[in-house]
């Protein structure tokens, strides 16, 4: 594990570096919108470098997610047709997207929260909701409680025991980094599960298709 340390130690002195706030922005943002790697590890390393920055980190991640929400928003609105198929293809999402479209349509706003909160890949759902015209209103309110929670949950956690998180992922690294992996693929095991191949006679979204939307 001489590598994971050695990653880690290389991660915490860049996560202090004077421009990682604009990094920190940047992938937040794009990471709503098409970016397939999650802003997550950098917020939570940054916290750990700087823990009596925390909040203000957690603000910045969760400002700019939004706008990238809004930004995926627009191309779904927009540019479904011209960008968004082709986005949602490449991050191979092309089965869940009618099927995130019709639990959007059902659900509403639980939805976004649900995503915001989760691995759920956010991006699936902020081009889904422009796509069958969400209120704009509802979608922006539900991205700031979705990704506000998580990301400020973060903040606030780092805020008031970053030493003592510090410690204890210096002493368990390995066991937390695995522990990583997996809600990382839970998330990609809970996202197969809007599948429509799958045969789920409980769920009136399971067949849902792309014609089934226009």
């Amino acid at each position: 594990m001489k590598w994971l340390r050695a990653l880690y130690d290389w991660t915490m002195e860049k996560a202090a570096h004077p421009f990682s706030e604009r990094w920190l922005a940047f992938f937040a943002f794009i990471e709503s919108s098409f970016f397939p790697i999650p802003p997550h590890p950098l917020l939570g390393l940054m916290c750990l470098a700087e823990p009596t920055k925390a909040l203000r980190f957690a603000f910045i991640c969760t400002a700019f997610s939004v706008l990238g929400g809004l930004f995926g928003y627009a191309i779904g609105y927009f540019l479904y047709e011209a960008v968004g198929q082709w986005l949602i293809g490449v991050l191979g999402l092309t089965d869940a997207f009618p099927v995130a479209a019709c639990h959007l349509r059902e659900y509403d706003w639980e939805v976004i929260v649900i995503a915001g909160t989760t691995p759920v890949p956010f991006k699936l759902l902020t081009i889904t909701a422009g796509f069958i015209e969400m209120s704009l209103a509802t979608f922006f309110l539900a991205s700031v409680a979705g990704r506000g929670f998580i990301f400020m949950t973060v903040g606030v956690l780092f805020q008031l025991f970053g030493a003592p998180i510090k410690a204890m992922i210096d002493k368990y690294l390995g066991l937390l980094t695995t522990l990583f992996v997996v809600l990382v693929i839970g998330g990609f095991v809970i996202l197969t599960q809007l599948d429509p191949s799958e045969d789920n006679s409980s769920d009136p979204c399971a067949a849902a298709t792309i014609e089934d939307l226009r």
